[in-house]
């Protein structure tokens, strides 16, 4: 009888058990969630080495208690232009109070001794215009607080830079606007009433600029930029530029855009060839203008208090508005064009920098008089500022390279 009785009780007993099991196994899952959710949501979030993370893409946010900028007005490494502190302009603790927040991952701020630990005995470097140099600024001010002993650094070919002795590491910047070579060919003859020409730049697009020509084996990670210099406020028709290639004007001639276009084609394959493959390249994108009312010359004005909202942006920026600063975006297509299937990673930080109408010097520059020669300054940034974030993005995706290189 107790034999019976097992066996007919044996099923059931099992049939409970895996019951039991995928009870258990279905619900352990959400009480384990649940009950960690009193630790850092961060810790689950992607990395910026994930294949779901974008920290070109999110928004502002205001933060009051964000953590105060490295650096103040006493950097050695300021121009003085964009020491905005220092010429008291307006707002610039809101302006420091917004926190750049990517979308899908954490922008980790930079821990200045950390970076320079891992760069120890490297080399970064900078090539490009203005923007480039008010980038490094913003790095050089940072990475100070981490070695009180960094000298300004200068060698034949680089405009400025920074040398870091705790760390063995050189920052440095290169002037060259436009990444080719170039140089002024004054016209001979006089000039008539019908011709307007004074002469012309000559663009050797098969040339690059002589001011990073021999940097190859210096830098383990370099950033190029070139746009701010590819407009006709630059190069107006009485003194444009022409294109050379091999020596010989290109015929028929190029206008400007498809000239930016050939040149951008030359550099990469360039630095594909002459930059070592274990050297780090990043290609910034178009830091954005934010002249409102004309040009640079016409008047422009940036006085702005906050950010320019979502929906504002293509307003300013779509190219198909024909607006005063519609030359980033048109200028990005043909970068990224350029770069596609190459080792350059895009670095782009034009979309997080439109909507910083509120963030440039405007017309707090230092000088007497400036606004009224130059004009208000809507194109580079204050320091403290947005380039602050633009560090803070380069680092970790230097930090990302170097961990899984």
């Amino acid at each position: 009888m107790p034999t019976k009785l097992y066996s007919s009780i044996l099923p059931s007993i099992i049939f409970l058990s895996l019951v039991f099991l995928f009870i258990y196994s279905t619900f352990l899952p959400l009480y384990t969630n649940n009950g960690s959710s009193s630790l850092p949501t961060e810790k689950f979030l992607p990395s910026s080495s994930s294949s779901t993370c974008n920290l070109f893409d999110g928004h502002w946010v205001l933060n009051s208690t964000k953590p105060k900028p490295f650096y103040d007005e006493t950097c050695p490494f300021h121009r003085n232009a964009w020491n905005c502190l220092k010429n008291k302009r307006d707002n610039m603790g809101i302006i420091n109070s917004w926190e750049w927040v990517p979308k899908d991952c954490n922008l980790e701020r930079i821990d200045p001794w950390s970076f320079l630990g891992l760069m120890r005995n490297r080399n970064i470097g900078f090539v490009g215009d203005s923007l480039s140099e008010n980038f490094l600024v913003s790095f050089l001010c940072i990475l100070r607080v981490a070695d009180g002993g960094a000298k300004k650094w200068k060698r034949k070919g680089a405009w400025r830079g920074a040398y870091f002795p705790k760390y063995n590491v050189t920052v440095a910047y290169h002037r060259a606007v436009l990444l080719a070579n170039y140089k002024w060919k004054p016209k001979h003859s006089a000039v008539s009433a019908q011709d307007e020409l004074k002469g012309v730049y000559r663009v050797d697009v098969d040339i690059v600029a002589d001011e990073w020509s021999s940097i190859a084996g210096f830098y383990d990670v370099l950033v190029f930029n070139t746009g701010h210099w590819w407009g006709y406020d630059k190069f107006p028709k009485e003194t444009p530029l022409v294109f050379y290639r091999h020596g010989r004007p290109i015929n028929p001639p190029l206008g400007l855009l498809d000239g930016f276009q050939v040149v951008l084609e030359n550099i990469v394959r360039h630095i594909q060839k002459e930059v070592p493959k274990n050297t780090l390249k990043f290609w910034r994108l178009q830091s954005p203008r934010h002249f409102y009312g004309g040009e640079w010359n016409q008047n422009g004005s940036c006085l702005f208090d906050r950010p320019l909202e979502e929906d504002q942006l293509d307003l300013w920026f779509d190219p198909s508005n024909n607006g005063v600063n519609k030359e980033a975006r048109t200028l990005n297509h043909l970068i990224r064009k350029a770069v596609q299937g190459t080792d350059i990673q895009v670095l782009d930080l034009t979309h997080l920098s439109e909507f910083r109408a509120d963030a440039h010097p405007a017309i707090w520059l230092g000088q007497k008089d400036a606004v009224s020669i130059w004009g208000q300054d809507c194109m580079h940034w204050c320091l403290p500022g947005v380039p602050d974030t633009w560090v803070d993005i380069l680092v970790q995706l230097i930090h990302s390279s170097f961990k899984t290189g």
